[in-house]
């Protein structure tokens, strides 16, 4: 039995961050898993600038409101979800992607979860295990799936490696230059071609 695992930002949603940082005019927080492959280093960082700032949860929903999927994402996900068992695997916290999620009509979404003040100040986050796209993927084969995985970033490089098969969306040429052996798609038609001739197989 098979099972799809894809990432959320960059694979079905714009990048929450790059668009705050814009929002903000905090170009420092643009910065993401494409350049800082270490996650906890880089929301570490990430919370150290909303506190230079004062700013926290608010702030950043209010700008998660204004963000729509990816264009055609909605129309590819719902028809994989017609063919396929499908998950969603992301770093994000559900704090974020809830909201992004109804838009989706909701599909399954494994991800972690912010620490916040009662003031609404971002204090931490607790993620759901360690390399949490990597363990979630061995934990479904430990239970008899077969995956097929896809992301853009190298945060998702350890699932893809993992997987049955795998693939970058939408990826960083940096990546795509250091990796010629995943294979690389940059429309939606293809992408689903391609998990569909695995899923199958």
């Amino acid at each position: 039995m098979n099972i799809v695992c894809l990432d959320m930002e960059g694979v079905l949603e714009p990048e929450i961050w790059v668009n705050f940082a814009k929002a903000a005019n905090l170009p420092e927080l643009k910065k993401t898993t494409r350049d800082e492959p270490d996650y906890g280093k880089l929301m570490r960082f990430r919370i150290d600038v909303l506190k230079e700032n004062g700013l926290g949860i608010k702030e950043i929903q209010d700008v998660i409101a204004t963000l729509d999927p990816l264009p055609g994402a909605k129309e590819f996900l719902d028809r994989l979800r017609a063919e396929a068992q499908v998950i969603i695997l992301s770093d994000t916290f559900e704090q974020f992607a809830m909201p992004l999620m109804k838009k989706l009509d909701y599909p399954a979404i494994f991800c972690n979860t912010l620490e916040v003040a009662e003031n609404g100040e971002i204090t931490g986050f607790k993620m759901r295990c360690e390399n949490s796209k990597y363990t979630t993927v061995r934990a479904l084969q430990s239970m008899g799936f077969d995956t097929i995985a896809c992301g853009d970033s190298y945060n998702d490089v350890g699932m893809i490696d993992a997987s049955k098969a795998g693939f970058l969306f939408n990826a960083a040429p940096k990546l795509k230059a250091e990796r010629p052996d995943l294979p690389a798609f940059e429309s939606y038609n293809e992408l689903f071609d391609a998990i569909m001739k695995a899923y199958r197989s």
